[in-house]
């Protein structure tokens, strides 16, 4: 990782991508990369929201930059590649966070099209984003990605059939990918959150009632926030994770550990 800090694991100097930057854990991201010194490339759909996390961010006394990508489409990722090299002349994080819910419901109620909505995103995005990325990190033999999984990346859940189908696909590519980088440095990994508050969360629980009860089936008895996951894709993402890579690593207040656990 490149430092211009002789501070233990100083992010000073790093230049950052993170895809899905403009809401929840993705902005949340963001800002926690931006208060360790790194430079930024946030990139969304949305031009108003991405040229105003920009300006948010450089408020900040770093280096940020937003350009506008849609992570289903090859170009669109290339073109954000390419442009993030031409400004800062190197990639040392990505994050691939660009990710949907799609429609929730049975198997039987599903389409060629809702399982496109979720698959070309979650699925194609990452691993087309990681395709861009590992060009430039092999190349310079150095680097760091992040992909964003799931508790339903290991486990099932009724009426998420796509989505979890799309979060074990994310879970393998990343494993994948870390045994393809590791000889060259570079690292892969991913965080699975738990329940979050997030506007993803809201609209997959449908209502305030579905919501509240998600909550109660967390051990720590609560959502998680998007600044908490944030803080372990900065640890991922840096030098404080040097021998640290295709792992998957839990945030979730424990769900997981009940789930894996429980007898009934």
């Amino acid at each position: 990782m490149k430092n211009s800090s002789n501070t233990l694991g100083s992010l000073n100097g790093s230049v950052v991508l993170i895809t899905g930057a403009l809401t929840g854990i993705g902005r949340a991201t963001a800002f926690a990369f931006a208060n360790e010194g790194a430079k930024l490339v946030v990139s969304g759909r949305k031009a108003e929201e991405g040229e105003q996390l920009a300006r948010e961010l450089e408020n900040l006394g770093i280096e940020a930059v937003f350009i506008k990508a849609d992570v289903r489409f090859e170009q669109d990722v290339k073109s954000l590649v390419d442009s993030t090299i031409a400004r800062f002349g190197r990639l040392d994080i990505a994050v691939n966070n660009a990710g949907t819910e799609g429609q929730p419901g049975f198997i039987v109620d599903q389409t060629e099209e809702t399982y496109k909505a979720t698959f070309d995103t979650n699925v194609f995005g990452t691993l087309i984003s990681m395709k861009h990325e590992l060009r430039v990190m092999l190349a310079q033999k150095s680097g760091s990605i992040v992909n964003i999984s799931s508790t339903f990346g290991t486990r099932a859940g009724a009426g998420a059939s796509v989505y979890v189908g799309s979060k074990h696909a994310i879970e393998g590519i990343t494993k994948t990918a870390a045994l393809e980088g590791a000889a060259f440095g570079v690292r892969v990994n991913a965080v699975a959150p738990g329940p979050i508050e997030t506007g993803m969360l809201h609209r997959f629980t449908g209502t305030e009632e579905a919501f509240l009860s998600m909550s109660k089936g967390v051990p720590m008895k609560r959502i998680g926030q998007p600044e908490e996951v944030a803080q372990a894709i900065v640890f991922l993402g840096s030098d404080k994770s040097p021998f640290l890579s295709g792992q998957i690593l839990a945030v979730d207040g424990a769900k997981l550990a009940v789930d894996s656990g429980s007898l009934n």
